[in-house]
């Protein structure tokens, strides 16, 4: 009995240890990589200085084009991901104001998403590799129930998201496989998709007072950042678009541009526009805020 349970010590203290240097050895790996994805390009970099960013899901992701304000002049990139949420996107707020980002101009799409205070778990696995480096994060989810687990038990973090951050991942990123995620300065464009346009439903969706976006104003006002929140395009075809007409009875300083397109060609499916439409929605949006720096 005593044999047996030196070999249970001596295997348990060989499995921290294994776990404790693949932990580290993960990590080196994900802090010398910074063109993965947009979290990893913002937590490797720092004094950057835009005239405008743009934050938000999908509809960020794909609608925005900052081709067309720098050609104005302006600097400009976008920070949208998709399936993100707008804790999300506090978080990388606040990445950017600790790594001594200047932004004059923050664009934040506030629609969608105003509809839940939950979180991404898969855009959550994208900050895990530098928890154990950054306080920010840290603090950012020191009140969720697997935190514990999360800081204090080695390479648990790489297991429980192993879909988004474990060996595949780690490996693409110590080869530098190059994403497109970076590219035209964050904007990925969709194609548009033949035959007909299937109506979204947001009857089960209802705007309430979201913690992140009290954060991100919070945020903005405290490091004088020209907070500009948005609804952004849907088909016309949506089911319940009285949704939008609530979320300024919730947030009345949120600009309303869901009708900014309306024409299906400019559309990919219902809730996300084509790169045409996109060009589109870029401009009306550019013309609404921002007046040319010079001449494209």
């Amino acid at each position: 009995m005593k044999k047996f349970l030196i070999f249970i010590v001596k295997a348990l203290a060989i499995l921290i240890l294994v776990m404790g240097i693949l932990d580290v050895l993960y990590t080196l790996v994900y802090k010398q990589n910074d063109d993965r994805n947009k979290i990893s390009y913002l937590y490797n970099s720092k004094d950057k200085n835009y005239d405008v960013v743009f934050l938000g899901s999908s509809r960020v992701n794909n609608h925005l084009v900052p081709k067309i304000f720098n050609e104005q002049g302006y600097k400009t990139f976008n920070f949208g991901i998709t399936r993100s949420r707008l804790e999300e996107s506090a978080l990388m707020l606040k990445l950017m104001v600790e790594r001594n980002y200047k932004i004059k101009n923050l664009i934040l799409q506030v629609d969608l998403n105003i509809n839940t205070n939950d979180h991404s778990e898969a855009i959550r696995s994208l900050f895990m590799p530098y928890l154990h480096q950054s306080q920010i994060i840290q603090d950012h989810y020191n009140d969720i129930p697997e935190y514990k687990k999360l800081v204090y038990i080695p390479f648990y973090r790489y297991l429980h998201y192993d879909a988004r951050v474990g060996f595949r991942e780690m490996y693409f990123s110590l080869v530098h496989k190059k994403t497109n995620a970076l590219d035209n300065d964050g904007f990925n464009p969709l194609k548009s998709i033949p035959g007909k346009m299937v109506p979204a439903d947001l009857s089960k969706y209802y705007p309430k007072r979201n913690i992140g976006y009290e954060e991100i104003k919070a945020i903005c006002k405290k490091n004088n950042i020209n907070l500009i929140a948005i609804t952004t395009p849907m088909c016309m075809s949506t089911i319940n678009r009285d949704y939008f007409n609530h979320i300024n009875s919730v947030y009345p300083e949120i600009h309303r541009f869901e009708n900014a397109v309306t024409d299906d060609k400019y559309f990919s499916t219902c809730g996300h526009m084509n790169k045409a439409g996109a060009i589109e929605f870029t401009k009306v949006v550019f013309s609404a805020f921002f007046k040319p720096k010079s001449k494209p």
